[in-house]
């Protein structure tokens, strides 16, 4: 890795688990692809402690698995375990939407706030992106941008706990579906798209739409994943 001499490990850390989490989202690590320390420290040409970090690091998050005697691997998900990312996921929106409807002062107070009205707008460019990246079928760029929008929109709620959990099961849902959305030779238009529809439902507190949209999206991968595993 070019230019790291002056790197602290940290850093050195969160730029070989950026790469490989990259590598593994782009479906370019394969399910069942194992490494060891020696292999990736060798790859990137720095020494094994920020390596082995690195993995750990991944491991820890459902993007890789470790195995005591060959080190780590790509985890192979199968359409039962998106099925319980999904039910997982569920449970978290459906709690963030209730707590929207009960008058929690995520997205702010008042609702006219202008740091919050400049928030969502974020969001919803976001949402914009993936809608575009989804309609191209560029299921790199939509990954990305889907994974951004969930942030940042779970960030207007507060709670950096909920935002972190939230991440993990979306990360790991992408690890899971792109092993499969790969077996298609195009994805135009075959990706759900409704990201901005869900923002400007919840900003104008519109739980229970913003609710369907979710359980509608979720519906729509669960069973095109289905479709393509026989599952």
């Amino acid at each position: 890795m070019p230019g790291t001499g002056g790197v602290t490990r940290s850093t050195l850390r969160q730029q070989i688990a950026d790469a490989l989490r990259d590598e593994v989202l782009a479906g370019r690590l394969r399910p069942g692809r194992a490494f060891t320390v020696k292999e990736i420290a060798d790859q990137y040409g720095v020494s094994a402690t920020p390596v082995r970090e690195a993995l750990v690091d991944l491991s820890a998050q459902g993007i890789l698995e470790a195995d005591q005697h060959r080190g780590f691997r790509v985890p192979e998900y199968s359409v039962a375990d998106y099925r319980d990312m999904i039910e997982a996921r569920s449970l978290v929106t459906d709690g963030m939407f209730q707590v929207l409807a009960s008058g929690h002062p995520a997205f702010g107070t008042p609702p006219g706030d202008p740091r919050t009205a400049a928030a969502l707008t974020t969001v919803r460019r976001r949402g914009e992106e993936a809608q575009r990246a989804a309609a191209a079928g560029d299921l790199t760029i939509l990954i990305g941008y889907d994974l951004r929008f969930w942030r940042e929109l779970s960030n207007l709620f507060g709670n950096p706990y909920l935002t972190a959990f939230l991440d993990r099961l979306r990360v790991q849902s992408w690890v899971c579906a792109v092993q499969h959305l790969l077996r298609l030779p195009d994805l135009r238009g075959r990706l759900w798209a409704g990201h901005t529809e869900l923002v400007d439902a919840l900003a104008r507190r519109e739980t229970e739409t913003a609710r369907r949209l979710v359980a509608a999206a979720n519906s729509h991968s669960l069973a095109l994943l289905e479709r393509l595993t026989g599952g």
